[in-house]
């Protein structure tokens, strides 16, 4: 049987479905259990790192060249240090010193994944240089990580592996039993009633703060999930800003829906509520986690928040399918939310916009639909004239300031909308029409 990662296409799906009590009980019980492990790790592995920085420390300023008596102290860091580095040894070491890891309710693979994810974050803080592991808080939000097996049969499938679909309402899972789920999409009915080999790796469940449980499954198969698209012989710029949420080269414009501007009344009256019912319960001395009334205003701003993250998204998913159906080449700026976020005079209308993610849908959907998208460096794109390449800020001519939202060239007379010219600009960038603009630099005197 193929690894996940030999096969040629992956997929992943995100199914909704309802766990009873019991099931809601176990779903807790390896969210603590996986987040206790990888917290584990990052504690030891920090204990280690101070202690020997601590012993080399004090070994040079006391003897440099021969090794010098440990007091107390440092022996008994020493030995801290070798009781770190053998359970960290092997995965199995820490269920074998915690006897409640043994429990037969907890998923070992949720555990093998835990210590997975961790050196994951080590070898992403070795490739990116930040974003060092740190401990996971208790949330009202679980989730914990699990893999379909495949013990002993010779072809995999979506119904015989140890996370298996039964029929169309439920689904097996490893610890959980047979969980319903709320219906599957017609890519995994016509799988299933094709009998085509799919292999499912990781398993995500989640519970959201909003009290919704999700399944995410990653499939893999040498049979593509979806056909590639007819080629349509249309290409198109798209300007992104927060006027208009996309301006078109062809024209077209999409306005801004500005889903969290129009619940930040609602949601601001809601947070009031909440954050009155927490002085409450601290000023009487209860836990907020056993404080009833908190627990109801606090599920009642987080289906608000999430009410707007599901109509934020839905909305990206319809536009970017469109794009990608209805043209060969989509073009956009390569836009760095990161750099636009620290003007704090847009960072919340740049937030609930949600850029990045929309640049992702395209990404990953122009690759499942074989066509082309990709993105230019957004230098000039605005201040350039398309039809007689004129740059605004240079050569003497005023530069562009944000609210001009229209403006004629001082060259060749032609009138733009700012966005629209933007656009077209983009796509001329992407098709090289665009030559480099003429720049007339100042001489230093």
């Amino acid at each position: 049987m193929k690894r996940m990662s030999s096969l040629a296409y992956h997929f992943g799906v995100k199914l909704c479905f309802y766990p009873s009590s019991k099931q809601n009980k176990i779903i807790k019980l390896n969210y603590d259990a996986q987040r206790f492990v990888y917290n584990s790790y990052v504690g030891r592995n920090r204990s280690n790192y101070h202690a020997k920085h601590y012993l080399a420390v004090r070994q040079y300023q006391a003897m440099p060249f021969a090794f010098s008596a440990l007091n107390s102290y440092e022996a008994r860091l020493a030995e801290e240090v070798v009781a770190n580095s053998e359970l960290l040894a092997k995965p199995k070491n820490i269920r074998d010193t915690y006897s409640f890891l043994r429990v037969k309710e907890i998923d070992s693979l949720a555990i093998a994944n835990a210590i997975q994810n961790y050196q994951k974050a080590w070898s992403n803080y070795r490739k990116i240089g930040h974003g060092i592991p740190t401990f996971h808080k208790k949330r009202s939000d679980w989730s914990y990580q699990t893999n379909c097996q495949y013990p002993k049969q010779k072809e995999a499938f979506l119904d015989n592996g140890t996370a298996r679909f039964i029929d169309a309402q439920h689904v097996k899972m490893p610890k959980l039993g047979i969980v319903r789920i709320a219906g599957f999409r017609r890519l995994i009915k016509e799988r299933l009633l094709n009998h085509i080999p799919t292999r499912i790796g990781t398993v995500t469940i989640k519970k959201t703060a909003d009290e919704q449980f999700y399944l995410s499954m990653q499939l893999g198969s040498d049979t593509a999930f979806v056909k590639e698209l007819p080629k349509t012989q249309s290409q198109i710029g798209i300007d992104l800003n927060l006027d208009n949420f996309l301006t078109a080269s062809n024209g077209s414009m999409v306005a801004n829906p500005r889903f969290y501007c129009k619940a930040k009344k609602k949601l601001a009256h809601a947070q009031r509520v909440l954050s009155r019912r927490q002085r409450w319960a601290k000023k009487e001395g209860r836990n907020l986690r056993l404080a009833k009334n908190y627990q109801k205003q606090r599920l009642v701003v987080a289906k608000l928040h999430d009410k707007i993250r599901r109509q934020r998204n839905d909305f990206l998913q319809v536009l970017s399918t469109v794009l990608i159906k209805n043209h060969d080449l989509v073009v956009a700026e390569e836009l760095r939310s990161r750099n636009l976020l620290k003007n704090h005079a847009l960072s919340q209308a740049i937030s609930d916009v949600g850029w990045r993610k929309f640049l992702n849908m395209l990404a990953y959907k122009s690759k499942l639909y074989g066509k082309e998208f990709i993105t230019i460096d957004p230098k000039y794109t605005t201040q350039r004239c398309h039809q007689c390449g004129t740059i605004m800020g240079h050569n003497g001519y005023r530069k562009l300031r944000l609210t001009d939202r229209e403006w004629v060239c001082p060259m060749c007379q032609t009138h733009h909308i700012r966005d629209w010219n933007a656009a077209i600009n983009i796509i001329e960038k992407a098709q090289v029409i665009w030559s480099n603009p003429i720049i007339k630099k100042k001489k230093v005197a």
